[in-house]
């Protein structure tokens, strides 16, 4: 039998565990928007851009070689980042949650042979990274304006604005399950 004490202790784990996961679903859909919309005004630009996107595997090295910013997402901020001539274009933007953790960050170039022949420097850095983490890079491509996804050491090259949302959905989408499963974790081990 639970006594209150408990039961509070409880009931306070499974309300803050369901407000904090529907906070993150609504983050994370937010802060997708936010990323598509900049690809897609740099992609019509022919602006380059390399934005990583940190799932479970922590990127606080490649963070560290960057500029550290910890600023909120936002279309203007990365527009603003990748202009051509800007101290920061070179190099990666790294998103962690909510807030862009550095811009210029210097990331790992894929090997792979096959892909030193077809791929820029951008590319190959968004697939080196994706060969080493689980986390998502987008690239756009000065010359075409074409974006491409990366993730798992695979790219997904010319990819649509439309496609590009739903990639990234789908990552708000995991980011939500794995709060509900912290959520029933809670859940369980309160109740044991």
């Amino acid at each position: 039998m639970l006594f209150r004490s408990e039961l509070r202790r409880l009931l306070a784990r499974l309300g803050r565990g369901r407000w904090l996961a529907l906070g993150r679903q609504l983050e994370n859909r937010e802060v997708a928007e936010e990323i598509a919309l900049a690809i897609q005004q740099m992609s019509e630009a022919h602006i380059g851009a390399l934005i990583v996107i940190e799932h479970d595997i922590g990127l606080r090295t490649f963070v560290e070689s960057g500029v550290g910013l910890d600023a909120y997402v936002s279309r203007d901020l990365l527009r603003s980042i990748f202009e051509p001539r800007g101290a920061l274009h070179d190099g990666a933007v790294i998103v962690q949650g909510d807030r862009i953790a550095a811009a210029a960050c210097f990331l790992p170039l894929s090997t792979s042979p096959s892909i030193l022949r077809q791929m820029g420097t951008r590319h190959r850095a968004a697939i080196g990274v994706t060969e080493e983490t689980d986390a998502l890079a987008v690239a756009v491509s000065e010359e075409t304006g074409q974006i491409a996804i990366a993730f798992r050491g695979e790219i997904e090259a010319d990819v649509s604005p439309t496609r590009l949302r739903e990639r990234l959905t789908h990552r708000s989408i995991q980011a939500k399950k794995a709060a509900e499963s912290q959520v029933a974790a809670s859940w369980k081990q309160a109740g044991s």
